[in-house]
C-alpha cells in the first residue's frame, strides 16, 4: 500500500512539473521561432525635416510593437543627394528586406522599380504621390505601394505672409527643378498668390550649387520669400535665409525644421508625424493588410512655427492671436 501511495504521489509531481513547465517551453520555442523582419529605410539626403522623418518612422513602429535589435532589423541608406546612388542603394534594401520605406519622392521612385511586387514599399511623407506616378491614386494605390503623404496647408501658409506682412506685393517662390514635390508645391502656391491678386516670382535652382546666386538676385526683387516642401531648398536653407536677411526680406517656409533654420515663421505640419503614421501604416501591412487596397493616408493638422530671433532682427511684429497659438499648440524657436 505504501508503494502505491508512494508511486501515486511520485506520478503527481511529475505530471505538475510537465504541466507547468511545457507551456514555458514551448513559448519559448515560438519566441524563438518569431522571424526578425528586415526593414530597409532609403534617404534621398540629411537636412532636419527628412531626418524627423526618420525617427517619425521609428517611432511609429515602436508603438505598434516593432523594436529594432528585437523583433524588427532596420537597415538605414542615405545617398545624401547623390541620385546616382539612388539606384544601388535601393537595390540592396530590395534584394535582402520584408519591407521598404521612401524618404522623398527619389528614394521612392527608385524603391518602386528595385523591388518586386511581392515586398511592401511604404511611402514616407511623400507630396502628391499619385503625380509622381507611385501610386494609381491615393484612394486606391494599386500594387504594392502605400503610405503617408503631407500636402502643405498652402492656403494658411499664404495667409501667415499676409497677416506678418500686409503690404508685400512680390511673393518669391523658390524651387528645385528636379523635385517633383517641390515643383508641385510651388506650382500650386504661385496660383494662390495670383488668386489674392498679388505678383508671384518663381525662381528656380538645379541644386543647391545654385542658392547662393539665385537667392541673392531673388531677395533684391521681392517683398517676401516662400520655400516650399522642397528638399534641394531644405538643404541650402541656410545660404536662402543669409542672403534674405542681408537683404532684410523674411523667408516663410513650408516645413516646421526650415523654420529652425532661419525662416521667420511657418503653418506647417509636424515631419515627425508623417513618419510616425508611416510606420502606423506599415505595421498594418505586416500584419496582412494588402498596400493595393490600403489608402494613402494624410497628415493635415499644422501648426503655427515662429522664429523669434529672426522676428526681432528683421523687426516685424506678429500678429497677437498667431503668436499666442504658437506658444499653445505649436512652437516658438528663441
Amino acid at each position: 500500500m505504501k508503494r502505491i501511495t508512494a508511486f501515486i504521489s511520485a506520478l503527481i509531481i511529475f505530471l505538475g512539473v510537465v504541466f507547468f513547465t511545457q507551456p514555458a517551453q514551448n513559448a519559448d520555442k515560438n519566441l524563438a521561432s518569431q522571424k526578425v523582419i528586415k526593414v530597409g529605410i532609403l534617404q534621398i539626403m540629411s537636412h532636419p525635416a527628412l531626418d524627423q522623418i526618420h525617427q517619425g518612422i521609428l517611432t511609429g513602429l515602436k508603438e505598434e510593437g516593432y523594436r529594432n535589435g528585437k523583433n524588427i532589423k532596420v537597415e538605414f541608406q542615405n545617398a545624401q543627394g547623390d541620385q546616382s546612388n539612388l539606384k544601388t542603394m535601393a537595390q540592396q534594401l530590395a534584394d535582402h528586406d520584408d519591407i521598404l520605406f521612401g524618404i522623398a519622392t527619389p528614394a521612392a521612385q527608385a524603391l518602386v522599380n528595385a523591388a518586386d511586387k511581392s515586398t511592401p514599399v511604404m511611402l514616407a511623407g511623400i507630396t502628391d504621390p499619385a503625380s509622381s506616378g507611385l501610386v494609381k491614386s491615393e484612394k486606391h494605390p494599386g500594387g504594392n505601394v502605400t503610405g503617408s503623404s503631407g500636402d502643405s496647408p498652402l492656403s494658411k501658409q499664404l495667409k501667415v505672409i499676409q497677416e506678418i506682412m500686409p503690404h508685400a506685393k512680390k511673393i518669391g517662390i523658390i524651387y528645385t527643378s528636379s523635385d517633383a514635390g517641390g515643383q508641385s508645391n510651388a506650382r500650386k502656391f504661385k496660383r494662390l498668390v495670383e488668386k489674392a491678386v498679388l505678383e508671384p516670382k518663381m525662381y528656380t535652382i538645379s541644386n543647391t550649387n545654385d542658392m547662393q546666386q539665385i537667392s541673392q538676385r531673388m531677395a533684391g526683387q521681392v517683398d517676401a520669400i516662400y520655400a516650399p516642401q522642397d528638399n534641394g531648398v531644405a538643404s541650402a536653407m541656410k545660404t536662402l535665409v543669409n542672403n534674405a536677411n542681408q537683404a532684410n526680406k523674411p523667408v516663410f517656409p513650408a516645413a516646421d525644421t526650415m523654420v529652425k533654420d532661419g525662416g521667420t515663421a511657418a503653418y506647417a505640419i509636424d515631419q515627425h508625424d508623417l513618419g510616425r503614421l508611416a510606420g502606423h501604416m506599415a505595421a498594418k501591412v505586416l500584419q496582412g493588410k494588402k498596400p493595393a487596397n490600403y489608402p494613402v493616408e494624410f497628415v493635415v493638422k499644422g501648426k503655427y512655427v515662429i522664429n523669434q530671433a529672426q522676428v526681432k532682427k528683421l523687426h516685424l511684429q506678429i500678429p497677437e492671436k498667431i503668436m499666442e497659438q504658437a506658444q499653445k499648440n505649436g512652437k516658438v524657436v528663441k
